[in-house]
């Protein structure tokens, strides 16, 4: 099973491409990928799995608009989305995996977080019309 201080050195290797990470608890840290994409990933140890989770944004108060972006999302789960999925936690869309640290490599979890940024990146621009904070 892979340790905390195993994960603490995949997330010291993704800074080869620009991203930065800080513990902001003991076996949770806020990964900060490098580009354009302006979206913190949160990595939390939870024995026995590991858990990364990005909000996406927060929900559209109208309840037509709400409905059309949750179809979307649940379109976008069962089409695009390789690693992860959305769903709503509180007033939040959040995009989110988990995978087993029981049999954890780096190249796994590499895979886990790029899809998840790297979709993120690419339904931007279609999530922008829900958003209310722009």
């Amino acid at each position: 099973m892979v340790n905390r201080e195993e994960i603490e050195d995949f997330l010291d290797r993704l800074t080869v491409d620009g991203a930065s990470h800080s513990e902001i608890h003991p076996g949770m840290w806020i990964v900060r990928p490098g580009g354009e994409l302006d979206a913190d990933v949160v990595v939390h140890y939870s024995p026995p799995v590991l858990l990364l989770r990005m909000k996406v944004m927060d929900l559209p108060k109208d309840a037509r608009a709400g409905a059309t972006l949750t179809h979307r999302l649940l379109e976008l789960n069962a089409s695009e989305l390789v690693h992860g999925s959305y769903g709503i936690e509180g007033d939040a869309v959040v995009l989110t995996e988990a995978m087993e640290l029981s049999h954890l490599d780096y190249e796994e979890f590499l895979a886990a977080y790029e899809s998840m940024t790297l979709a993120l990146a690419s339904h931007l621009r279609e999530l922008a019309p829900y958003r209310e904070d722009r």
